[in-house]
């Protein structure tokens, strides 16, 4: 790591422990834990709910819905062992876990293909190092909170955002110009949360910097159920936005949150990059403040949400092969679509699609939109998934996910980030994949996640005569050869 990078990291650091200092100076007589440890027993917990819920602490239902739908049951819940009673007596929660893992493909390829955030084959990954102060909001009173989140290891790469933790970005991850706190080839360290929040958990306002509503799966591993990701949270939705939000909750069966952002992925980049805009005459080019929102219905008893979200702004598109050196500026609308219903104490399926638009995604190349009957140099992805989970015992979980994918355009998925790959454009054509897991919970604090995977591919013949190859049995800087793939493996998280 280089002096300057260094010098990046103990910012970073200072900051989070500067807020922590900040975040205590409002004294609170006494702190209350009946909140979490009541959420965390509740029998009729909704696993799918995005906003926070009367009662309930925003980390638990607002980004760690993909979670194990049923937790064991643990009186005291996981041992927090980092937390002080100065910061307690204070309302700060500080808490955080580590995620390591190991993956394979049965090709023998050095990459997992378009597996993007366990990506390495048969290396070990510590995917994340994750610290977390955070202030809740009080339910019955009006009061401020705010959130910092650190993450450290392989994963850093795809939550960095344009002016905080990259210093710049296109439309996604795979064209970022450099991450600033990167110490290796694969690791680093990302700010995906800065944020404050004034109000209640009923009604408040949350500002600065936070993990998206779109979807389904989430960037903290100890929010999700498996190891690896689906195609639609990989590629097709945003990771952090940056802007302000409001939430408000006028009873227990619905919540409405809206607000405006800076777009995908970015802190405070504009549309203009240094690279010449194609488009100026674009409707408000060099705008980029975009909507973001979603609306949760949910049952009385919690077993049954319905949750709709939505993003919509102006983003810079990839490049044209035409013209590689210019940036076409087109609105990006993403919509997802999340049902959750618990059958019973032990079943329980859920159900995301999303359905993404880019507009002038490909430039002038006739390539991307010639046979797909859409509107000239546009582009278009969709996917469904489909989870079912069963609790054979209150520490053992099983998991299944079936996924289907289409990248219309080949404009979204490509190989990893991180192998060397020639750009040869992404892959047009329908991916499906089933994955089947585990969650085995040791004690408070440790869990499991062993999972096998299958996924295959049909490409479109387009695609196939722009000479891309296949996703997968791709070893370091060539070609694809294979159109299926099967892989495995598992992580272990522990909880601090």
């Amino acid at each position: 790591m280089i002096a300057s990078e260094r010098i990046n990291v103990l910012i970073c650091v200072i900051v989070w422990l500067a807020n922590t200092t900040l975040f205590a100076t409002e004294h609170v007589s006494t702190f209350n834990g009946e909140l979490y440890e009541s959420f965390a027993q509740n029998e009729f917990r909704d696993p799918v709910t995005l906003m926070p819920r009367a009662g309930v602490p925003d980390e638990d239902v607002y980004q760690y819905r993909a979670a194990a739908p049923q937790e064991a049951v643990i009186e005291e819940g996981a041992t927090r062992y980092i937390e002080t009673d100065f910061l307690l007596n204070r309302g700060i929660e500080t808490y955080g876990f580590i995620d390591v893992g190991i993956g394979a493909n049965a090709w023998g390829a050095d990459w997992n293909g378009p597996i993007t955030f366990n990506d390495r084959a048969w290396q070990g990954q510590m995917n994340q190092l994750y610290l977390i102060n955070e202030r809740i909001l009080k339910a019955d009173q009006l009061s401020w909170g705010g959130r910092i989140d650190l993450l450290y290891g392989t994963d850093f790469l795809y939550t960095v955002s344009a002016g905080l933790d990259a210093y710049r970005t296109y439309p996604d991850p795979i064209e970022l110009s450099g991450p600033r706190w990167a110490s290796s080839r694969y690791y680093g360290l990302a700010m995906p949360q800065l944020y404050g929040e004034v109000g209640t958990q009923e009604l408040n306002i949350k500002f600065g910097h936070f993990y998206t509503l779109i979807g389904y799966e989430v960037v903290p591993a100890i929010g999700n159920f498996f190891y690896t990701h689906a195609y639609t949270m990989q590629y097709g939705e945003p990771f952090t936005h940056t802007g302000i939000l409001g939430t408000w909750m006028p009873n227990d069966q619905l919540t409405i949150i809206g607000g405006i952002t800076n777009g995908w992925n970015n802190w405070d980049n504009g549309l203009e990059t240094g690279r010449t805009i194609a488009n100026p005459g674009y409707t408000n080019f060099n705008n980029n403040a975009a909507f973001l929102g979603a609306i949760t219905f949910s049952s009385s008893d919690g077993s049954q949400a319905l949750t709709v979200a939505n993003s919509s702004g102006n983003e810079l598109a990839t490049e044209s092969f035409v013209a590689p050196n210019t940036a076409f500026v087109g609105n990006r609308t993403v919509t997802s679509i999340v049902y959750s219903n618990e059958f019973n104490e032990k079943l329980t399926y859920v159900y995301q699609s999303d359905f993404g638009y880019q507009a002038n995604a490909g430039g002038d190349n006739p390539f991307y939109y010639e046979t797909q009957g859409q509107q000239p140099g546009s582009a278009y992805w969709y996917g469904v998934n489909q989870y079912l989970f069963y609790n054979f015992t209150d520490y053992l979980i099983g998991g299944l996910r079936l996924e289907w994918f289409r990248d219309n355009n080949g404009t979204l998925v490509q190989y990893g980030l991180r192998d060397g790959s020639p750009e040869t454009g992404g892959f047009a054509g329908n991916f499906w994949a089933m994955t089947w897991g585990l969650n085995y919970l040791v004690g408070n604090n440790l869990i499991i996640r062993p999972e096998l995977r299958y996924d295959w591919f049909s490409q479109d013949l387009g695609n196939a005569a722009q000479g891309v190859g296949l996703p997968f049995g791709k070893t370091a800087g060539g070609l694809g050869t294979q159109s299926d793939q099967f892989y495995g493996g598992c992580d272990i998280i522990w909880q601090f």
